[in-house]
């Protein structure tokens, strides 16, 4: 089922921003858990490793949300170092694919976007990763995190943004990470899956780059944990990215969308502005790619002995899915597109595991 989702695609970003969450994440209704934190993930102990990942969850008004219709683990949106503008309406339409967006459809077949958001959902979103100035991103992460109560953590999303060549780009790294760590927050996570300035377009593609720029945030940061955000791989490159970044970073969060061209129903593109024709997609159509990713990580992580965290995430709908995700090897598992249409999602893992 389908519930009004907190995030209204309708609405411009600001506009979700100021008068957001929506639906049932509006209601003031606390989910209480009645047993004790089981789950450790990073020395924290959580009621059950789920949440929402970086995008949806806009300020402290959605986190809060998030934490009390029981989503333990939510990330915090991505953060600037200064503030960034939000593409223009629509960020968010539905697409219709009947099973999986393969890689091969993604670079061949266009998919028509739309307002009709049905079951198994699809969606494509195009933000352009808008941030808040930190004087205001860090004062509402910091009201965010005086939600946490026992057995929840919030996660901190930041990324860099270019201008003056790659010493600069690094730098606004540095300073973003060190403005993330001033709120207090107790693990953050490096978004490298979106489109940046490296020179494979998406970051974490660009393995000298991210190398480079997660030894200065790892510097910078010291003891607090470190995740970082990835998109679908190939294998052969996933084995050289974790042996160059595991021995920097605590864990690997998979995957984010899988961009396509999006058009409308005359074949024009949907999203309107220059470099919008391919967008992410995400929901049910990517759990295969996300699964595929977790199953990968966890292999590596066994046979090269080592040990750091593995979040899943990708077309999250149902307890199902969160056990296969569970069961393929991942430690936390997160969901944005089931989470924002439907808010019981977490409670209604919660009562089929403990049945």
């Amino acid at each position: 089922m389908l519930y009004p989702p907190f995030y209204d695609p309708f609405k411009s970003y600001d506009d979700n921003y100021k008068e957001g969450p929506f639906g049932t994440f509006a209601d003031g209704k606390v989910f209480e858990h009645s047993d004790r934190p089981q789950y450790d993930f990073l020395g924290h102990k959580v009621y059950l490793p789920f949440g929402i990942p970086a995008g949806p969850l806009l300020n402290a008004k959605f986190v809060k949300a998030a934490l009390d219709k029981g989503f333990n683990v939510p990330v915090y949106k991505t953060v600037r170092s200064r503030s960034y503008p939000c593409h223009p309406l629509p960020n968010v339409l539905a697409v219709h694919i009947k099973d999986k967006l393969t890689s091969q459809m993604a670079q061949n077949t266009p998919l028509v976007g739309d307002s009709n958001y049905t079951s198994p959902l699809g969606i494509t979103n195009s933000f352009g990763v808008p941030s808040m100035s930190p004087d205001v991103w860090q004062a509402d992460l910091k009201d965010a995190l005086s939600y946490v109560k026992e057995g929840q953590l919030v996660i901190g999303s930041f990324q860099g943004t270019g201008g003056g060549g790659v010493k600069a780009y690094i730098s606004d790294w540095v300073t973003t990470a060190r403005l993330m760590k001033e709120t207090g927050v107790k693990v953050i996570e490096a978004n490298l899956s979106c489109p940046n300035e490296g020179t494979a377009n998406v970051l974490c593609l660009d393995l000298e780059r991210t190398k480079a720029v997660l030894v200065a945030v790892k510097n910078e940061v010291g003891d607090l944990p470190l995740l970082i955000k990835g998109a679908y791989m190939p294998e052969e490159y996933l084995i050289r990215f974790v042996n160059e970044l595991s021995p920097i970073v605590q864990g690997f969060s998979v995957i984010n969308t899988i961009a396509a061209s999006i058009v409308d129903d005359k074949g024009q593109q949907a999203l309107p502005g220059n470099g919008r024709l391919r967008s992410g997609v995400c929901g049910a159509p990517i759990k295969w790619a996300g699964l595929e990713m977790v199953k990968r990580l966890n292999i590596l992580r066994e046979k090269m002995s080592l040990n750091y965290k593995i979040i899943g995430v990708g077309g999250v709908m149902s307890e199902k899915d969160y056990k296969l995700y569970r069961s393929s090897g991942s430690d936390v598992i997160m969901s944005a597109t089931g989470a924002m249409w439907n808010p019981y999602l977490a409670q209604e893992i919660k009562s089929k595991l403990t049945l």
